[in-house]
């Protein structure tokens, strides 16, 4: 019983209690900069927002500022065989991150979505990861960065120049066989061009189906109801569904 008594005291020792002092320090700080990241998103109404990044940036914080306080584990009774790694530990937190990522990305026929939000989340782990490694100053600003590239990063897209992209589903009349030139022709009339390997098509219920994504000719702005607007006036299609190229 005294046995026991001594080790469960073992984990309030003031060394012991310093170093909790300090884990739980690392987590709030990774915690406030995760949240801070994650309000882009979450102000744009992304599945990923606040409470995601502020888990993320703080787990990964946890696991890596604990990986410093070996001589500390279990109340300090058991001393480790092998010193813990740090860096294994970041490879666990990157990969472990990396699944995370991939489920919120989306993939719809061509058009493929929650790219920026993986990113993001991975840059969420990585200031985790400083905090948790003691790097203060570079955790905030790369959260600053992280965050401004978000904020900011559409805003100058749209100023620099570049080829706005569509993502294209034609359907087209049943006595009507397409061929590449005819579609090229059609787009180019429109005022765009078929991206590089971009092409799909399915043919079902005897009618051909082409799914493509189109770069505008120019860099103005692309309107959908204008787009919308000239393939109806199209005679061979049956039908067809427009939609932007997000990332």
């Amino acid at each position: 019983m005294n046995a026991t008594l001594e080790n469960l005291f073992q984990y309030c020792t003031l060394p012991q209690t310093q170093a909790n002092a300090m884990i739980i320090g690392n987590i709030l700080v990774a915690f406030l900069l995760g949240i801070i990241a994650g309000y882009e998103r979450s102000y744009h109404g992304r599945a990923a927002g606040m409470r995601t990044y502020g888990l993320v940036c703080m787990a990964s914080s946890a696991v890596t500022v604990i990986a410093g306080f070996p001589d500390f584990w279990y109340g300090g009774l058991q001393s480790l065989p092998v010193a813990a790694e740090p860096t294994r530990v970041i490879q666990g937190v990157v990969t472990g991150i990396g699944f995370l990522g991939a489920g919120v990305i989306m993939r719809e026929g061509l058009n493929i979505s929650g790219l920026t939000t993986a990113a993001s989340i991975w840059s969420a782990a990585a200031i985790g990861v400083l905090c948790g490694s003691g790097f203060y100053l570079a955790a905030v600003v790369l959260t600053l960065l992280s965050l401004l590239a978000m904020i900011w990063g559409v805003q100058l897209e749209n100023i620099l120049p570049s080829r706005h992209a569509v993502v294209v589903t034609l359907y087209f009349d049943l006595h009507w066989l397409p061929n590449e030139l005819e579609i090229k022709a059609l787009v180019a009339d429109l005022g765009y061009r078929i991206a590089e390997g971009s092409t799909s098509i399915q043919y079902r219920n005897r009618h051909q189906e082409w799914h493509l994504v189109l770069l505008a000719a120019s860099s103005q702005k692309v309107s959908l109801p204008q787009l919308a607007a000239q393939l109806h006036r199209q005679p061979t299609l049956k039908g067809f569904q427009v939609a932007y190229a997000r990332n």
